[in-house]
């Protein structure tokens, strides 16, 4: 029985997602044990981007208004630039982001994930890492920004890059497994 056995798990992506952010902490997540859903804006499939190109498709598993923060135990952001840059302009994922900030439950983010936790308004008073390119956007949304491959703040999870995954995904797996699940909450 691995540390996530009984969790379940959000990774809020679209189109443009890097690919090994997305599919690296969801294997690691899945070999723990997790059950890890890919909501979106769209049914069907999104396109990954992988070495300065499109990469491989994955699977949508809900719409974002078929997703109910209720039904999970935490969420993870991907970031790419194509990725959160569209996100972030749709109300209804940002505030799929700020439902897990209000019902205190985990999130982690890593390369430009944090820009949906800046519309999210969830990065004031905290500190945070993301792609050296993110920083002025984050330390104008409040957030102290350091150079890290890893960064928790409370339930927040940040790291910088790919290169970053392996401390990243260890982290990830630490923080959600530490959060109570939804039948530990009578739910």
């Amino acid at each position: 029985m691995g540390k996530l056995t009984g969790k379940k798990i959000a990774i809020l992506a679209t189109d443009g997602f890097e690919q090994s952010e997305l599919l690296e902490p969801k294997k690691a997540l899945q070999d723990e044990g997790a059950e890890v859903k890919i909501v979106s804006l769209k049914s069907g499939e999104i396109k990954g981007w992988k070495d300065k190109d499109w990469g491989d498709s994955v699977e949508v598993d809900l719409t974002l208004d078929e997703a109910e923060v209720n039904d999970f135990d935490a969420l993870h952001l991907p970031g790419g630039v194509i990725n959160p840059d569209l996100l972030r302009t749709k109300d209804e994922a940002v505030n799929f982001v700020k439902s897990f900030l209000e019902a205190n439950k985990p999130i982690s983010a890593i390369c430009h994930g944090p820009w949906l936790l800046i519309n999210a308004k969830a990065v004031e008073g905290k500190t945070v890492t993301s792609w050296q390119s993110v920083k002025t956007d984050l330390e104008n949304a409040g957030a102290k920004w350091v150079d890290q491959e890893v960064v928790i703040d409370g339930l927040l999870v940040t790291s910088r890059k790919p290169a970053d995954l392996p401390a990243f995904n260890q982290k990830i797996v630490e923080i959600f497994s530490n959060s109570k699940t939804m039948a530990e909450k009578g739910k």
